[in-house]
């Protein structure tokens, strides 16, 4: 493959470029992550041996499947943002349907292959297949609260031009399939403000997304859940003063385990401290990968990440049309 046409020559091309930057930042990350999972802390290299290919002598996770592959969240992801650019709108049948051409024939993953997917995802994507409508076939309970629709919400965020408002419904909207559970609907909005507040380059985008939900939260009276929603809300913004983020599948933890890894001051470090809470490690990656890619930039992402990065004739017909729609 010519450098023009990998991910190496788009990062020369577009490097200071936000959305492209969230985009394949969140490919990278999944990609790199995807090696370290299930994981804990204690099992992994050390901070500097983290890497796209792990040191010699470590046991790759997911061993027969090739460095510089993204696993189930890169594949959904690319799911949504492809739904979002053929119909030029959120459709809740359209994206459903592509979740499940993903789980039964490899859509937007790499070599069709489809080697990781989470319980409860499969649960509802087989609820979908059996004819169960989208708005219902998630679980909806307090234990089915993994990171499945947060670790695929971004593309949203990149190419959303509403209201606020707006691109919450949407956020909720595009978790129900397989996550429908209030706390996962809530932790979806709240990292799509996240995301839209570094877009707007806002000085603190994870307070700034915080009081911004909770304000259009109080202006859908006619939302039979907003008490819910806004209890929800305050339960996600205090996680990190009852707790540590441990990088598990929960999918608070997911959201507080990549805020913590962004404060680290380079796209490579933000990506090490997101794997090396283990477990999880693919999609802590993907989650804080996504928005280090907006702060830092394609340019950010270091240059033998992208140049090992697999997948490109999978993304590249989605390009152009995100780059009119989020130009830098």
């Amino acid at each position: 493959m010519s450098n023009e046409n990998s991910f190496a020559g788009l990062a020369q091309q577009y490097k200071n470029h936000a959305a492209l930057g969230g985009l394949v930042g969140l490919l990278t990350g999944d990609a790199v992550g995807v090696c370290y999972e299930f994981r804990p802390p204690e099992r992994l290299p050390a901070r500097e041996a983290i890497d796209m290919m792990p040191p010699a002598g470590f046991r790759r996770s997911h061993a027969g499947v090739p460095v510089g592959t993204w696993s189930d969240d890169g594949a959904q992801a690319l799911c949504l943002l492809a739904s979002l650019i053929e119909r030029d709108k959120f459709s809740l049948p359209d994206f459903a349907e592509r979740l499940v051409r993903w789980m039964r024939k490899g859509y937007m993953a790499v070599d069709g292959d489809v080697f990781d997917i989470g319980v409860q995802t499969a649960e509802a994507l087989h609820n979908l297949v059996d004819g169960v409508p989208p708005r219902e076939s998630g679980g909806a309970s307090e234990m089915d609260n993994g990171n499945g629709s947060l670790m695929r919400v971004l593309p949203l965020a990149l190419w959303h031009f509403g209201t606020d408002g707006d691109l919450v419904r949407d956020a909720h909207l595009q978790s129900l399939p397989t996550h429908a559970c209030p706390r996962s609907l809530v932790a979806c909005a709240f990292y799509c403000l996240v995301a839209r507040g570094y877009l707007r380059k806002i000085a603190d985008p994870w307070m700034w997304a915080g009081q911004r939900l909770q304000e259009v939260y109080e202006t859908w009276p006619d939302c039979p859940s907003r008490q819910q929603l806004s209890a929800e809300l305050r339960l996600l913004l205090r996680f990190p003063a009852t707790d540590r983020p441990r990088g598990t599948g929960y999918v608070i933890d997911t959201i507080w385990s990549a805020r913590q890894a962004l404060e680290d001051s380079s796209f490579e470090e933000v990506i090490r401290s997101a794997i090396l809470f283990g477990h999880d490690t693919d999609t802590t990656a993907a989650v804080a990968g996504g928005l280090a890619g907006i702060r830092f930039g394609l340019a950010g992402i270091p240059e033998r990440w992208l140049s090992q990065l697999r997948g490109y004739r999978l993304v590249a017909p989605l390009l152009s049309p995100l780059l009119v729609r989020a130009p830098s």
